[in-house]
């Protein structure tokens, strides 16, 4: 059996079902552990290529590396196509609230200061026009906010810090490559990416998930994103 993980169903209106399965466990039904057979199997050592096809949802998926190749098409330092290629990956298979910030903590171990602060605060700056970099407030937000919307003031403290930092074209050339549009018509292949990724994010010999990182459990639970506990 699987349990939705309780921050799935909060303020949805959907029932707890919590109490109901466990009176439902027996000899015979068991709550989920381990591999899904309904999900891909990873490898044992899973790299990070590994979990945007085995894992990831396809528009996170088509996302990611659009977003990436625009930059790269756009003659961008590594740095820039590496924070591209991972500035939404909690949104493939973890969390969409707070994306930016998961995301950050996700790579931390395994990218450069400079680039998980830059996906980090890329959260806060989706919201501030910049014009003279090149970006302004999208119209795909008017459409899932509403032409009213504000962000809340600890959003409006991150922009003003980040507008401060040293590092704040980088964060900003990601909302500048972030393709607010999805191209259906547009495939790219991820290998592109690999020598990039091998030049600026260190993947662990033991595999992600398994390194014993701070971050290593949250890599574990897209791995087994059904496990009971």
């Amino acid at each position: 059996m699987i349990l939705p993980q309780p921050i799935s169903a909060l303020g949805t209106g959907l029932p707890n079902v919590e109490k109901a399965m466990l009176q439902r466990m027996s000899p015979e039904r068991v709550f989920m552990m381990g591999d899904n057979p309904a999900l891909p199997r990873m490898p044992k050592a899973p790299k990070l290529l590994d979990f945007f096809r085995l894992r990831f949802s396809e528009i996170t998926f088509r996302h990611l590396l659009q977003s990436a190749k625009t930059a790269l098409d756009a003659g961008q330092d590594e740095k820039i196509v590496i924070a591209c290629l991972l500035h939404d990956i909690s949104n493939g298979a973890l969390l969409r609230t707070e994306h930016g910030y998961w995301s950050a903590q996700l790579v931390a171990p395994y990218v450069s200061e400079e680039v998980a602060w830059a996906i980090q605060y890329h959260q806060a700056l989706r919201y501030f026009a910049d014009e003279a970099a090149g970006f302004r407030y999208p119209d795909a937000y008017n459409q899932f906010f509403g032409p009213d919307y504000q962000p809340p003031e600890y959003i409006q403290h991150a922009h003003r810090e980040a507008r401060a930092h040293r590092w704040y074209m980088t964060s900003r050339l990601i909302t500048v490559y972030d393709m607010y549009g999805f191209q259906e018509n547009w495939s790219v292949d991820p290998e592109q990416f690999t020598d990039v990724i091998g030049r600026n994010f260190k993947e662990p010999r033991e595999g992600l998930g398994f390194d014993g990182s701070p971050t290593a459990h949250m890599w574990r639970t897209m791995i087994w994103p059904n496990n009971f506990l």
